[in-house]
């Protein structure tokens, strides 16, 4: 039944019971000590009223007397009445009393010890005599030569002692109960706290429930990482550690969690989880990957502490991996934009076919065959001129399309290749990504731009790498905004951050992942050069170089990815 119970009945019940414990240690010792004190008080008080009975002259003169009981025996019974003590009880050294509360005592032999009083000395001792147990203390009677002439013993009974150390005991009684109360209160008051703090949970619950929670966090496919409202990190499961390149969360030292400025973190990403912000499917680029982030406070299920608000711990944060599908991403939009490329060419092509129709049926046959055969030649070198100058059919695709969106935009795009356009261990994907996202940034540029209004792409190959430079007829790129213009969420274009300052950064972040080197050229216009190595070093930080950017007065080639 014990292990159902919460840790706060446990401690309250531990509690109470030291509590119960303490008080009867301390109440059994503070009754002996009071008793004790009560006896040794009595002894003092006896040893006084003895003393001065024993230092009146009477007493010594009418030791000397033949009827010494005649003198002293009112005398004590005065002293006893006034000194509130049960006898006195003068007699000779030879033990035959003088005085005592009973008459018919008077002249019998003194029931106790007087060795030490007959050796001139002064001591007190509880013993029974005629009257009961008693305190008394004997003092001897000295004349002039030192010699022991009488001996007076003073004492109260034991009851009466009894009745005086009685007369203490509510005191001690209130002083246990009151210990008892306050332990009480504490530990209620604590219990009530805990009861709070652990949601009325037991310990052995709590390991179990830890236990679940543990092997949940380190089992879900979603990255989790916990920090605390100082901005350390309690907690961060495998997947997390996998996505961030943090080593295995080990457990450590619970005490002392590492804090976001000891991680390797970028930089945008460190920041959100320093913000604590709510953050709800945010994309944040951190070295080779795309992460969707949705991050909230970690607070209580219900209201607790002395004004009743909701304890916030700090923020939960949840990562996963949109690497692949930001790739498949830039596959789709390079396959939407062959497709519309199709579609303007095939409305372009019906244009012209209803033209040569038309001239066909005005009898103009020469000049529809001489227009025909016009219009094929341009298509024709278009296509030899785009696949002659890419290898790779992909990205001679992709060349084609963009070709024919510059050319819908009133924007002519050249293209010159030298090798095969591709290189060793670089993926067509990243190709797509780097070369995609430039080529759009640069006709939006141009397309801005007053005439004429050229984009100009140029790719060369060799045994060392790849080399890739756009460069548009645009504004040119701000100073103000050239640091910034790699940065993900961040675009000089209309429209604010919704599907925008993304192609740029991904751009970035494929030349980083290949180990490559970006520069930025201002000059006449906005030119993006990329060089990738043909062995690509994953993991290798990219390099960007800005030469004399030109101050723009417009739009720069941000485009649509910055």
């Amino acid at each position: 039944m014990i292990h159902r119970w919460s840790i706060a009945r446990r401690l309250f019940v531990a509690n109470l019971l030291i509590v119960v414990s303490f008080i009867a240690v301390v109440g059994t010792a503070a009754y002996v000590d009071a008793r004790d004190r009560t006896y040794s008080e009595a002894g003092l008080r006896m040893t006084g009223i003895a003393t001065a009975i024993a230092s009146n002259p009477l007493v010594l003169q009418a030791a000397g007397t033949q009827d010494p009981s005649s003198v002293l025996q009112p005398y004590a019974l005065d002293v006893m009445e006034a000194a509130h003590v049960d006898f006195i009880t003068i007699m000779a050294p030879d033990r035959t009393r003088w005085t005592h509360p009973r008459n018919e005592e008077l002249g019998r032999p003194y029931i106790g010890s007087i060795d030490a009083a007959l050796r001139g000395e002064t001591f007190t001792e509880v013993t029974s005599g005629t009257l009961g147990p008693s305190v008394r203390t004997i003092v001897p009677v000295k004349d002039d030569a030192g010699t022991v002439r009488a001996l007076v013993a003073a004492g109260v009974t034991v009851g009466t002692v009894d009745v005086a150390f009685a007369a203490r005991l509510p005191a001690l009684a209130a002083i246990g109960l009151a210990l008892l109360l306050g332990g009480s209160l504490a530990s209620w008051l604590l219990g009530r706290y805990l009861r709070r703090v652990t949601r009325g949970w037991g310990p052995e619950q709590l390991s179990q429930l830890f236990a679940y929670y543990e092997s949940v966090l380190h089992s879900v496919r979603e990255g989790l990482i916990l920090i605390d409202t100082r901005g350390r990190v309690v907690m961060y499961n495998d997947q997390a550690a996998e996505l961030l390149g943090l080593a295995q969360s080990s457990g450590g030292d619970p005490t002392r969690p590492p804090s976001l400025s000891d991680l390797p973190l970028d930089r945008e990403l460190r920041s959100l989880f320093e913000s604590g912000r709510t953050a709800k499917d945010e994309i944040v680029l951190s070295g080779s990957r795309v992460l969707v982030v949705n991050q909230g406070p970690a607070a209580g299920p219900e209201p607790f502490g002395p004004r009743g608000r909701t304890p916030v711990y700090g923020t939960v944060a949840t990562l996963r991996d949109r690497t692949e599908i930001e790739a498949l991403g830039n596959e789709l939009e390079t396959m939407r934009t062959l497709s519309d490329a199709l579609r303007a060419q095939t409305h372009e092509h019906a244009n012209r076919l209803h033209t040569m129709v038309s001239l066909l049926e005005l009898g103009r046959t020469q000049e529809a065959l001489d227009f025909a055969t016009k219009d094929l030649e341009l298509s024709q070198q278009l296509t030899d001129d785009m696949v002659g100058s890419v290898d790779e059919p992909v990205l001679g695709a992709l060349v084609i399309g963009k070709a024919a969106e510059a050319h819908e935009r009133g924007v002519h795009l050249d293209v010159a290749a030298l090798g095969s356009g591709t290189s060793p261990g670089i993926a067509v994907q990243d190709l797509v990504t780097i070369l995609g996202n430039l080529l759009d940034n640069a006709i939006d540029a141009a397309a801005d731009a007053p005439p004429p209004r050229r984009v100009e792409l140029t790719v060369e190959s060799d045994e060392e790498g790849l080399d890739i430079a756009v460069h548009d007829s645009g504004a040119g790129i701000d100073p103000a905004t050239a640091d910034q213009l790699f940065r993900h969420g961040f675009s000089t274009k209309p429209g604010g951050p919704g599907g925008r300052g993304i192609g740029l950064a991904l751009v970035r972040q494929a030349v980083q992942r290949l180990g490559g080197r970006l520069t930025i050229n201002g000059r006449r216009g906005a030119k993006f050069e990329v060089f990738l190595p043909a062995t690509a070093s994953p993991g290798a930080p990219a390099q960007e170089h800005r030469s004399a950017p030109r101050p723009a007065a417009g739009n720069d080639a941000a485009g649509k990815g910055a």
